[in-house]
């Protein structure tokens, strides 16, 4: 009853103030518990806390915790060996993220927070500092995990204590982590069998893709996540069904993935053609998104054709704004051509990851008439001169960090350029912040997606960015793992898990 994944990219940090990207996250979601939580469809549902009260002005959030919700086992709760959590744990978990000492890059998760109170023993109150619907789903993220008081005399990286359904039992780095079931975990199945039911999850740290993919056919691991180009073939056919040869032994499954793909524009950079709207609507009508994900992508992902927000969020457009078409692209491009008097050249800057779907972009733009080269840089390179300003156009991706289309406009937002925010592409635009800034206070769910549409439509007309393709979830397991569930923010959930022999 082992589970057993690799995580190529290592883990740095089992401290939840570190979990900023999917290692370190997958990882805190097995130790940890949050205030609330997403279900698969992204309700947020009880967690630590069994209910919660929204003042009327949305700007007070009182919770009532669980009872007899323990932490791990740990010499330091003394003699007993454990306790009971209590809002003043909730409270410290909360703060640390704002202590200087902590430098959490999660801490801008509380910059609507107000302040953060204890009532009693069970129940506490965060106060915001302005209505901020999409709130609920930042504390579902696992920057907000809760940990005992007394963890600011440990070194969380390493010596992790919360109230998950597994317990750290070894970490030897860059080799193997193991994590063991909890047994005072407090959740249940709907029979009422205590969860998880797996006694361990065994995490190896094997760097190569391929080694990775050899050691899942070999039985070695039990689960593969994602679509590396040096496996892709030999697992998927060009349609995106699973190989026929693996199909007695392997599960291939796919949801959408809260994942939008895209080639960024500086709105602010040296290239005077990017500036022009009708240059930058000739590029985003001017290659084949549908073939680019058939031939290069093997199926897996949905062509953005339908603005910036991925499927899956309210604030998607159901109608098509940039589908291919060779006369569309040639016709901006000539109206380009008669204000500005010149033939445009563009660099788009890359990592090697994806130097093979910008390859195919560059041969599309040069079939109309646009002369492309492409750079390819270390990912780490790309993003610092991308904060910096110094890349006219780069490939980029944006990930959702919680279940709200907020989180994708805010790309947009003036006072979020970088490097102060995500706002890559530099653009401003005073309606879209008008919109922006007026979504963030309506608390009317219906009436705030029509905002989201109506700036989803905006960027679209504007066209700072080159969507590409909303992407999908992956997951290859073997067909003795059974309970293993998706959902759209790929986070790895393994209470539900067990193996049948």
């Amino acid at each position: 009853m082992v589970f057993r994944y690799n995580e190529h990219a290592n883990i740095t940090s089992l401290d939840p103030a570190f979990a900023k990207d999917q290692r370190n996250i997958w990882a805190c979601h097995q130790i940890y518990n949050t205030l609330v939580k997403q279900d698969h469809n992204l309700h947020i549902k009880p967690d630590l806390a069994k209910s919660w009260q929204i003042s009327e002005d949305g700007k007070i959030y009182t919770f009532q915790l669980r009872d007899s919700i323990f932490f791990h086992q740990h010499p330091i709760f003394g003699k007993d060996s454990t306790r009971q959590v209590t809002a003043e744990d909730v409270v410290f978990s909360l703060k640390r993220l704002t202590s200087t000492e902590i430098a959490s890059p999660g801490s801008w998760v509380l910059d609507q927070v107000e302040a953060i109170k204890q009532i009693d023993q069970s129940r506490l109150q965060i106060i915001l500092k302005q209505a901020f619907p999409p709130f609920l789903g930042i504390l579902s993220m696992k920057y907000c995990s809760i940990v005992p008081k007394e963890s600011k005399q440990l070194n969380l990286r390493k010596t992790p204590i919360g109230t998950g359904p597994f317990y750290l039992k070894r970490w030897l780095e860059n080799e193997k982590m193991v994590l063991r079931k909890n047994n005072l975990y407090f959740e249940t199945d709907s029979l009422g069998h205590q969860l998880p039911y797996l006694e361990a999850v065994a995490i190896t740290f094997l760097p190569d893709k391929q080694s990775e993919f050899m050691a899942f056919l070999q039985g070695k691991l039990d689960f593969l996540s994602g679509l590396d180009p040096s496996y892709k073939d030999e697992l998927l056919t060009n349609t995106g069904q699973l190989q026929p040869q693996h199909s007695d032994k392997i599960i291939l499954e796919k949801s959408p993935y809260l994942n939008t793909e895209y080639i960024g524009i500086n709105m602010e950079g040296q290239e005077q053609a990017l500036q022009n709207i009708n240059f930058r609507k000739a590029l985003n009508f001017g290659f084949n998104r549908e073939k680019m994900i058939t031939y290069l992508r093997n199926g897996i992902g949905f062509p953005a054709n339908n603005g910036f927000i991925p499927k899956g969020l309210p604030g998607y457009l159901n109608t098509k704004l940039y589908s291919f078409s060779k006369d569309s692209a040639s016709y901006y491009l000539n109206k380009y051509k008669k204000e500005a008097k010149n033939s445009p050249k563009i660099n788009i800057t890359t990592n090697a990851n994806y130097v093979d779907l910008i390859e195919y972009i560059q041969k599309s733009y040069q079939e109309i008439g646009i002369e492309t080269s492409v750079e390819v840089l270390p990912p780490s390179t790309i993003r610092q001169q991308r904060s910096a300003g110094q890349l006219d156009l780069f490939r980029a991706s944006w990930i959702a960090d919680y279940p709200d289309a907020e989180n994708y406009l805010g790309l947009f937002f003036s006072e979020k350029k970088a490097p102060k925010g995500p706002n890559y592409t530099r653009f401003s635009n005073p309606l879209f912040d008008s919109l922006f800034v007026k979504s963030q206070t309506i608390q009317n769910d219906s009436l705030r997606y029509t905002y989201y549409r109506k700036m989803n439509r905006l960027i679209s007309n504007k066209a700072p960015v080159i969507p590409l393709y909303y992407d999908q979830i992956t997951r290859f397991y073997h067909k003795n793992i059974k309970g293993l569930q998706m959902n759209p923010v790929n986070l790895l959930d393994l209470k539900t898990v067990y193996k049948e022999h």
